[in-house]
C-alpha cells in the first residue's frame, strides 16, 4: 500500500504462496495474537458493531463500485460456466438463484444482504415477485431505491435480527460473511422465523476449507470489519434441527475470474474516480482483489450456494432442485 515494493502479476504471487501454503509456516506476532484474543472477547459481530462494515467498506462511495462492478451492481461471485462476459456471468448467478429457489408471479421474498439491489430487481423484473431488501450500508438502500421505480422492491436499512414479516422465499447472497460465528444460529434461527413453512432459503456465502474464529487481519483492518469465512461445519451445526439441507453446490473456482474482472474494470476506469481517491487506496484496492483471485485460483477458498426447507415442508417444493444443480456444476 505504501509503494514499498510491487510485483507485475499480484494474482499469480498470491495462487504461489497459498498453494505452497507458505502463509502457514510465518510466526505469528505477538500483535496478530493480541488482536486475535481480543476480537473473540469484545463480540465484534454483536449488535453495536452491525453497521460498521457498511460505512467503512460499501458506504466509501457508490460511483467507485459503479465503475468496477457489472451493470447489475452485483458485488458476490458470477458464474462462469457459460459466460463470457462479467455482465453474462452475474446474469446468470441471478437466473441460477432464482430457478434454485423455485419463484413464481405474486412470491413476496426476503434479500438479506441486498447489496444495491441487483437480485431484487432481476427477480421482480422477470419473476414477477415482490421483493423487500435489507443491508446495513446506507449508500447501498440510497443507489437501490432510485433503480427500482415501477417494481414492486423495497429497501430498508436495517439489522437482520430487526426483520419482521413471513416471507415465501429467502436468498443471502454474500452477507453471511458478515454475520460471525457467534451469531450463525441467531441467524439460522432468524430466518426460521421470517419463512413460511414451505419456503426455500439460499444461501450464498465464501466459505473456508477450515473452521476459524475471525479473518484474515489485512483484510479486517482495511476491508472488512468484523468479518470471517464460514466452514461447512460450522454452517450446518448452526442450521441443524432449523433446516433441512436440501442441496450444497460448490462453484469457487468461478470467483477467480469475477475478481479479475473487477480488478480490470478499476483499473481501467481509475480516472474516473481518481479525483475522489488517492494512490494508496488504488494499491490497497489492488491488493485485495488481486490476493484474493490468487487464493480462489490455490482452492484455499471456497464459494457455495446451499438450499435449505424447513421440516415438514412440501416435497413439491425441491422436486426440480436436484435437476437444476446437477446441470450446472464446474466445468
Amino acid at each position: 500500500m505504501a509503494g514499498w515494493w510491487d510485483c507485475e502479476a499480484l494474482d499469480q504471487f498470491f495462487e504461489r504462496i497459498m498453494a505452497a501454503r507458505l502463509d502457514k509456516k510465518v510466526c505469528k506476532s505477538r500483535a496478530l495474537l493480541r488482536a486475535a484474543i481480543k476480537a473473540r472477547l469484545t463480540g465484534m459481530h454483536g449488535r453495536a458493531r452491525a453497521f460498521e462494515v457498511g460505512r467503512r467498506h460499501y458506504d466509501i462511495g457508490n460511483d467507485f463500485f459503479t465503475v468496477m462492478l457489472d451493470k447489475r451492481m452485483n458485488y458476490s461471485c458470477g458464474y462462469w460456466q457459460e459466460a463470457d462476459t462479467l455482465d453474462q456471468a452475474q446474469e446468470a448467478k441471478l437466473e441460477l438463484t432464482c430457478r434454485k429457489l423455485g419463484l413464481e408471479p405474486g412470491m413476496r421474498v426476503l434479500d438479506i444482504g441486498c447489496g444495491w439491489g441487483g437480485f431484487a430487481i432481476y427477480a421482480a423484473e422477470k419473476y414477477r415477485v415482490e421483493v423487500m431488501g435489507v443491508t446495513v450500508s446506507a449508500a447501498q438502500v440510497k443507489l437501490a431505491q432510485s433503480c427500482c421505480a415501477g417494481l414492486p422492491v423495497c429497501f430498508e436499512l436495517k439489522d437482520y435480527r430487526d426483520i419482521q414479516g413471513t416471507f415465501d422465499r429467502i436468498v443471502s447472497i454474500g452477507m453471511f460473511e458478515h454475520v460471525g460465528l457467534a451469531n450463525y444460529r441467531t441467524y439460522m434461527q432468524v430466518v426460521n422465523r421470517c419463512l413460511k413453512d414451505d419456503g426455500l432459503f439460499l444461501l450464498h456465502t465464501i466459505g473456508s476449507n477450515t473452521s476459524v474464529r475471525s479473518m484474515d487481519s489485512w483484510l479486517a483492518k482495511y476491508i472488512f470489519p468484523n468479518s470471517m469465512l464460514p466452514s461447512a461445519r460450522q454452517i450446518t451445526e448452526a442450521a441443524e434441527g432449523i433446516f433441512i439441507l436440501e442441496d450444497w453446490h460448490s462453484f469457487g473456482p468461478h470467483y477467480d475470474p469475477t475478481l479479475i474482472a473487477w480488478h480490470r474494470n478499476f483499473i481501467d476506469n481509475w480516472h474516473c474516480i481518481q479525483d475522489a481517491y488517492d494512490q494508496r487506496f488504488q494499491r490497497m484496492w489492488a491488493y485485495y482483489l488481486l490476493s484474493c483471485a490468487g487464493s480462489f485460483r490455490a482452492r484455499r477458498n471456497q464459494l457455495w450456494q446451499i438450499v435449505f426447507s424447513k421440516p415438514g415442508g412440501s416435497e413439491n417444493t425441491c422436486q426440480d432442485l436436484n435437476h437444476i444443480s446437477s446441470t450446472h456444476r464446474v466445468r
